[in-house]
């Protein structure tokens, strides 16, 4: 995990992988065949590190925080974290590498159908229909794009500005806001 958060996976080689983990080649091999065995087990194991960081980020959430805002709030947090690195640096991989989306696909799916959701029931309690859905996705990939930018300027202002209409946005469109409220004055 901490190798793909760091070096990315393509330069998190088995071999580094092997050596970080004290084992030998062979014995790494003996337990994952294949460089997709190996890349699906840390999918998993990445997977369960995100969740029990989400639940930790759950338990902070002030009685009074709106449950939108403070999932968007932390998930911007942990983005910066080896887990969500880790996860990010496999799904770029998997945009050239079917072999490597088929491996992380299961635990992709089972994260996107827990975060924010059925692994945090404090956390958001909007529902699972297709508009809950549309505002996660818009949400996670709006804050997953805005992480990977390189901004070079203005960062601070450029972010809390761009965080605010994301959650006006999942508001809207988890009908507790107006199209009207998308663009304060």
């Amino acid at each position: 995990m901490r190798l793909f958060a760091e070096l990315g996976y393509d330069r998190a080689g088995n071999a580094a992988i092997a050596e970080a983990c004290g084992l030998t080649r062979g014995a790494m091999l003996y337990h994952f065949p294949t460089r997709e065995d190996l890349v699906e087990a840390a999918a998993w194991h990445i997977h369960a590190a995100r969740e029990v960081a989400f639940e930790a980020e759950a338990k902070k959430l002030k009685p009074d925080q709106d449950a939108l805002d403070g999932a968007i709030e932390a998930y911007w947090r942990l983005l910066s974290s080896v887990p969500f690195a880790a996860f990010l640096a496999l799904e770029r991989a998997a945009r050239q590498d079917v072999d490597v989306a088929k491996a992380i696909r299961p635990a992709q799916e089972a994260f996107d159908n827990a975060a924010m959701g059925r692994a945090t029931p404090g956390f958001i309690m909007a529902g699972n229909d297709a508009r809950f859905q549309a505002s996660r996705d818009l949400a996670r990939f709006a804050l997953d794009g805005m992480h990977r930018a390189a901004l070079t300027y203005e960062n601070d202002a450029r972010i809390e500005n761009v965080l605010t209409v994301i959650k006006r946005a999942v508001h809207m469109l988890n009908r507790k806001g107006d199209v009207t409220d998308l663009w304060g004055d």
